[in-house]
């Protein structure tokens, strides 16, 4: 049985720095990676955007080419570009103002967002979803604090037992204990007999943010094989360094 793993990464946001750090480190890990998964905002308000943009899709020699979905920014600069679902921004506008709207169609060009129409939502391997959001919004951030019923549905709508996202920025590992719904429906008329369905142990991961916080860069290894989930965080610039933090998974029982 192979123990290779998967270096998972969000929340670049344009911080080329971090993501250099970041790559160097998995280049430490040696032969052991066999696949790099950006899940979203890989771009952001910020100078460098671009030349991350043409780091990524230019490995160098030894590395792989990472597996780039859509996330947050991405749909931003979309809209900007009159390319996305509406033709305004009012969340971005909402959230950070017109400032840092304006600085991110300065930061990325007509030719990046071309590039980015034809990124995938997410991916779905072995029994792994990996996606910048959900299923139900790239904006939805599932946190330690989401409600077990509400992990569940969202593993469920594409029958994952592992559900790998980023936009919470955080890193947790949140499991669902083997257990059962029940479920009925009851109308004026009739109510109808209760349904029970029985549920595997499944968990939600939180993989971390390398661009967001200055000097510090958090991203996620998985092995697939064992299941062993860890968070490496690298230190980068002034204060170099590495260090893995322990996981804390939370144990939420759905019966």
């Amino acid at each position: 049985m192979t123990n290779n793993k998967w270096a998972i990464l969000s929340g670049i946001e344009g911080n080329l720095a971090a993501y250099e750090a970041v790559m160097a480190d998995i280049k430490r890990q040696g032969d052991g990676i066999e696949a790099v998964y950006i899940l979203g905002d890989l771009v952001g308000p910020r100078k460098e955007s671009e030349k991350l943009v043409e780091r990524v899709q230019n490995p160098r020699l030894g590395e792989l080419e990472p597996l780039v979905c859509k996330g947050w920014w991405e749909e931003q600069c979309l809209i900007l570009h009159g390319l996305g679902a509406t033709g305004d921004a009012p969340e971005l506008l909402a959230k950070y103002g017109g400032d840092t709207a304006k600085m991110l169609w300065d930061c990325v060009s007509r030719q990046t967002v071309q590039w980015m129409r034809s990124l995938d939502f997410g991916f779905f391997e072995l029994d792994c979803l990996l996606i910048h959001g959900t299923t139900v919004s790239v904006d939805e951030a599932l946190t330690p604090e989401t409600s077990p019923i509400q992990m569940l549905d969202r593993l469920s709508r594409m029958q994952a037992n592992n559900l790998f996202c980023g936009r919470s920025g955080l890193a947790f590992q949140y499991q669902l204990q083997a257990g059962s719904i029940t479920t009925g429906v009851t109308t004026l008329d009739s109510e109808a007999s209760p349904q029970t369905v029985e549920i595997s142990p499944r968990q939600v991961i939180g993989v971390g943010n390398v661009g967001r916080i200055p000097g510090v860069a958090t991203y996620t290894l998985y092995t697939p094989a064992t299941n062993l989930v860890q968070f490496p965080s690298v230190r980068y610039g002034d204060s170099k360094g590495f260090q893995v933090k322990l996981n804390k998974g939370l144990k939420e029982s759905v019966n």
